[in-house]
């Protein structure tokens, strides 16, 4: 069996910038065991595999896997592939058009595609649940996992806590950006306290507006195979979602410049909005810019 394949990095207009993610253009007839021993080959932050939809009315079905297991939803899983998919033309024979809906594990995800002129440059989504805030996590906890002080930990927010919108991570604010950057995964205590079935990982947020950014992130996620991630969608859309259900406003629209992957030398632009309304959180979404790396074919 011969899979062709092209990975793109996502939330960047640079190559070698943002994450990478390899996309298997059709993976009719692979197994799931296949498909996670593909990922791990890959070795990438995910590796996803499409499928035709069993709604004729969506794009696509689309499965997701970082090198060690299988995700429900991810971010930037979905923004390279609607990319992808959308610059191709065509998916199992059929025309790709504006905009997708992708069926995944935790529900469907629709996108629209970002252009510049004529050409497609990106895509921007919706998460397909709803924000839930989960348990606390101690703070001490969350600093010993990240290789940081208790003291540096920002509770005056929020606690730590684990909030999803179809992925769980537990969220963490700092209280400075030289803390962010001294942050370093230790994959002994998240075995110990932090279980994959508990949450993901870590995202760890700072306030910060350099550069034109308002946070700054970094996610570590070692018991899924991904020490730290460049860029993470489904935890940033989840982020703001979560900033603006803690704002006071009943009526509010919030957008986020967030940059990820600058401590890794892999800068990401994260582009993120959560819209509030009588005190309901009512939408929120994410989007970035894709860069077309390499084309391929997979000998299985």
């Amino acid at each position: 069996m011969q899979l062709e394949f092209i990975t793109v990095d996502v939330f960047t207009e640079r190559r070698f910038g943002g994450n990478p993610l390899a996309v298997i253009l059709d993976g009719s007839g692979v197994t799931t065991a296949q498909m996670q021993s593909i990922a791990a080959e890959f070795n990438l932050a995910e590796t996803t595999l499409v499928l035709p939809p069993q709604d004729p009315s969506h794009t696509a079905a689309v499965r997701i896997f970082t090198p060690r297991a299988e995700l429900p939803f991810a971010g930037h899983p979905n923004i390279g592939t609607a990319y992808v998919l959308a610059s191709e033309g065509n998916s199992h024979g059929r025309t790709v058009g504006d905009p997708l809906a992708f069926e995944e594990k935790a529900g469907l995800v629709r996108l629209d595609l970002i252009r510049d002129g004529a050409t497609i440059t990106g895509a921007r989504l919706a998460p397909p649940q709803p924000l839930t805030r989960g348990e606390d996590v101690a703070p001490d906890l969350v600093a010993a996992a990240c290789s940081l002080a208790p003291a540096d930990i920002a509770t005056a927010n929020h606690a730590p806590c684990i909030t999803s919108c179809g992925v769980s991570f537990v969220f963490a604010e700092l209280k400075s950006r030289s803390a962010l950057a001294a942050a370093r995964p230790r994959a002994d205590i998240f075995s110990e306290h932090l279980k994959a079935d508990r949450a993901t990982g870590i995202l760890l947020y700072v306030r910060d507006n350099s550069g034109g950014f308002d946070l700054q992130v970094r996610m570590f996620a070692p018991l899924y195979g991904v020490p730290e991630d460049p860029a993470t969608g489904s935890g940033n859309v989840a982020l703001t979602g979560f900033l603006a259900s803690l704002r006071p406003e009943r009526d509010l629209t919030l957008k986020l410049r967030i940059a990820q992957g600058v401590d890794m030398g892999r800068p990401s632009l994260l582009e993120a909005a959560a819209e509030k309304r009588d005190g309901k959180l009512v939408a929120m979404s994410i989007g970035g810019r894709c860069v077309r790396m390499m084309r391929g074919t997979l000998e299985l």
